[in-house]
This record gives structure tokens, C-alpha cells and sequence, in this order.
């Protein structure tokens, strides 16, 4: 097992860590949602955190590791389509560190307007994550600032705790769905799953826009691939992490590729069964359980609601276009 991955003691410290910012998101049985599917279908809420999406969890173990080892820089630089730099924001802002945070030009207005109000320097530059991370790391060297990545072990400790408290929810889970962008979610699942034991099958999630894990776990090596979602914007990378990769390889069951289009029906699916908004990314986890509806008839199914934070004038384009 990767070195890379928290044990149960390293989860349940963590836990402690983030609810001192908000407590246990819910997980809900929606009754219209498993109707449709034929399976009970579990959402994980985590459109329900003060950022609206999972990344704030690992941001307050990252940070929280950095002061216990005595490490706390001036300044943190970090790249990100939106979530992960909100989550780095936040953290950054209450340990009074300064923070800026790259993002690719077009990124969503309401995200970057969201982590502006946390107090991030915000800088917008390159056409897509893989050249803003690249811009990210350069401007850290050149600054002395501590460049946070988007995949480490530190951001696992955090994460993995929404995976912990899913799986001790709902002991009863069959199989649960995890949408990947740089790998984070998809691989705290798995250490939360082997940390209490649960014999839950777990799904990796892609969009088919955006194809890099798939192909990666594929060809069982990083393999670049390009990017052209225009709605899944966290799961928008060229480049698997391969520390990631080796984590998911043995431990996914398979893999998904849902498109723009099913993303969207998954949008204004969950929209209209539960009421609560859903990003791309955050919506691909029931797209995937839908593309493969047929063969979980009778199960118990986890999806993951990972983020909600979806622009405005986006949401009501996927709505106003309902087949």
C-alpha cells in the first residue's frame, strides 16, 4: 500500500482538525433519486461545506501538519479551476499566511470572485490547469513561497475523512462512485474504505473530455491527454499525478467516462429530485451511476454531490436546455 495513504488513526485526527471550521456533512437516501436508478441511492453532501465542495478538508490538514511541524511559511502559491484554491484560501486566511492561486484564463467567475473574497491574490494565466500549475510552481521558485500541490498526503488526511464518515453512515454500501481530477477524492476513498474495513466496490469517474486517469490506469503510466470539457471543470486535467496513480491502479474497481451532455442531465436530474445545485464535477458521480444503472438493480449505491459550485448564468444554460 502507497506510503502516501492515511490510516485509520491519521482520519480520525484529522476529522478533529475539520470540524473545528464545520461539522460531519449529511449523506441522504433520496427516494425519488433511487426510484429512478432502481438501486437506494446515497448522495454524500459535500456541497454542504463552508466552500461548498470536499478540497476544504484537505486544506485544513495541510495547513495543520505544516504549523505541527513547525513549517508555516510567509506566502503558499497554488493552481486550481476553483475548488482547491478556495480550500487553500480559507486555510491560508486563518493562519494569517498570504496566498495566491492561479487559474487558467475563462475560469469560473463565480469561483474566482469566491476565493477573492477569502483574500487570495488571484492570477489567471494559460489556457488550462496543467500550463496554470506550471506558472504556479515557477512564481513559487522565483518567490520563496511553498508551492501546495494538488495531490499529497497531507491533503489525503482531510479528504479522507468524507469518505469516513460516508462509510460508517452507510455501512451497507455496495458500491460508491468518485469523480477524478488530480486524484485526491477518488484515492481518500480508498484509504477510508481499508481503514474501517468497508467492502464497498469503488468507481473511478472521468469525464470523456478529459481522459488522462483513464488512459494512464490503462496503459498503466501517465499518459497526457486533452482537454475540451466544457462542463466539468474539476475533473478538467491533462496530466494524471503519478503518485495518484499508483493508488488508484490495484484499488478501483473500473473506471467511467461520462459526457458533457450526461453531466448535464445529471445536473438537472439531481436539481429537480433533491433541490440542490450541482457543479460538473460534482454532478459526474450520479451521471456514472446512471450510465450503469442496469447493473446495479437492488444494490446500494453511493454518489457523491463533491460541489455545488457552478456559475450562475452555467447552471441556468444546463436547465433551460432539458431535452
Amino acid at each position: 500500500m502507497p506510503h502516501t495513504l492515511p490510516t485509520l488513526a491519521d482520519i480520525e485526527a484529522a476529522a478533529q482538525v475539520v470540524y473545528r471550521e464545520f461539522p460531519a456533512t449529511p449523506q441522504y437516501r433520496w427516494a425519488t433519486l433511487s426510484q429512478r436508478l432502481g438501486a437506494d441511492c446515497w448522495v454524500k453532501h459535500e456541497n454542504h461545506t463552508p466552500v461548498g465542495a470536499f478540497k476544504i478538508r484537505g486544506g485544513l490538514t495541510y495547513f495543520d501538519r505544516l504549523k505541527q511541524r513547525g513549517e508555516m511559511p510567509r506566502e503558499v502559491i497554488s493552481a486550481t479551476r476553483g475548488n482547491h484554491g478556495q480550500s487553500i484560501g480559507w486555510a491560508a486566511r486563518a493562519h494569517g499566511v498570504a496566498c495566491s492561486i492561479v487559474v487558467p484564463h475563462g475560469n469560473s467567475l463565480e469561483k474566482n470572485a469566491a476565493m477573492r473574497a477569502l483574500g487570495v491574490n488571484l492570477i489567471e494565466h494559460g489556457a488550462d490547469f496543467q500550463e496554470s500549475r506550471e506558472h504556479a510552481m515557477r512564481l513559487a521558485a522565483e518567490r520563496g513561497a511553498h508551492m501546495v500541490p494538488s495531490f499529497h498526503k497531507d491533503l489525503l488526511r482531510g479528504v479522507s475523512t468524507c469518505w469516513w464518515e460516508f462509510f460508517k453512515a452507510v455501512p451497507q454500501l455496495n458500491v460508491v462512485y468518485v469523480p477524478i481530477g488530480q486524484g485526491s477524492g477518488a484515492c481518500s476513498a480508498i484509504a477510508a474504505r481499508r481503514a474501517l474495513g468497508h467492502g464497498a466496490r469503488i468507481v473511478g469517474v472521468v469525464s470523456a473530455h478529459a481522459t488522462t486517469y483513464a488512459d494512464s490506469i490503462a496503459a498503466g503510466r501517465v499518459v497526457e491527454a486533452p482537454v475540451t470539457t466544457e462542463l466539468a471543470d474539476g475533473m478538467a486535467c491533462r496530466v494524471a499525478d503519478a503518485a495518484a496513480l499508483d493508488v488508484l491502479m490495484p484499488h478501483l474497481d473500473h473506471v467511467v467516462k461520462v459526457s458533457d451532455d450526461e453531466v448535464a442531465q445529471a445536473i438537472r436530474t439531481i436539481f429537480a429530485d433533491t433541490h440542490n445545485v450541482a457543479e460538473g464535477a460534482g454532478a459526474a458521480s450520479f451521471a456514472a451511476a446512471w450510465q450503469e444503472r442496469e447493473s446495479l438493480k437492488g444494490k446500494v449505491v453511493g454518489t457523491t454531490l463533491c460541489g455545488g459550485n457552478v456559475d450562475s448564468e452555467v447552471f441556468a444554460k444546463v436547465l433551460a436546455n432539458a431535452n
